[in-house]
């Protein structure tokens, strides 16, 4: 049984161009039929073609490679600081860190010259997790459109905004989400030129309040007309209270 490396080429689509790059990939093979050994002081043997028929024992392509561990070498937002030791699939290791120069091997004479302590208690974060950061930027520069009935009546409550949050790609549960200090109800087409905020809070400790709107949807001669890149242009407040807590948040570009 050994192993042997196969160079392979991988085609890259490069605008027009086709881009040739070879790639290493390692295979263990077993000889189906060993050849026979060599007798003492006698011709060697001939290898005949049965001896060329092997039987694939592994694949280093698809076998499961181990965790990797790396030191970061700067703050990662949502990830860590500089120094900590991080357990990371390779392709994610490499990747996402290694590459650009986020971090290094964790290898024994990386870990000494730079005084990395791998069992070292973990400072206790003023966050309820490491992606918390992350979440409530995220969350703060969204502006969530509720979409409403514009032929049918109703008031506007949690779920309606959850639902709107699912569409929008966030899973927020219903008493994770604070509504105006107002009852917003309708159909009422003054609403479409106005905005509002909602309170979320995450892992019930975090809260970021988030730009929300009314769209009223109907279907038909009801519709109203699409406008373009509307989340971007300012709004005003539904409730006079919030008119802060609207122009503290960020607004996209």
């Amino acid at each position: 049984m050994f192993s042997f490396r196969l160079p392979l080429n991988k085609v890259i689509v490069a605008g027009p161009n086709l881009l040739f790059q070879q790639t290493r990939n390692t295979f263990i093979l077993k000889r189906k039929w060993p050849p026979p050994l060599h007798k003492k002081n006698g011709k060697p043997s001939k290898l005949r073609a049965r001896h060329f028929v092997y039987d694939l024992v592994e694949d280093t392509n698809v076998t499961k490679q181990p965790d990797v561990k790396v030191i970061l070498s700067q703050f990662v937002d949502g990830v860590g600081d500089a120094g900590d030791v991080l357990t990371l699939r390779p392709t994610i290791a490499y990747r996402d860190f290694l590459m650009p120069g986020l971090a290094m091997y964790a290898s024994p004479e990386n870990l000494a010259k730079h005084k990395v302590d791998e069992n070292k208690p973990k400072t206790e974060s003023e966050y309820s997790s490491p992606y918390v950061q992350r979440t409530l930027g995220c969350l703060s520069r969204l502006v969530l459109q509720i979409t409403m009935s514009k032929t049918q009546p109703w008031i506007l409550e949690p779920w309606h905004v959850r639902v709107s949050f699912r569409k929008a790609g966030f899973v927020v549960p219903e008493h994770a989400i604070t509504m105006p200090p107002v009852t917003i109800k309708g159909p009422d087409l003054s609403l479409q030129e106005k905005e509002f905020a909602v309170t979320v809070k995450v892992n019930n400790k975090e809260e970021v309040n988030v730009r929300c709107r009314i769209h009223h949807w109907a279907t038909g001669l009801e519709r109203l007309p699409w406008v373009p890149y509307h989340w971007k242009e300012p709004k005003e407040a539904l409730v006079p209270e919030q008119a802060p807590v609207l122009e503290s948040l960020p607004l996209l570009k």
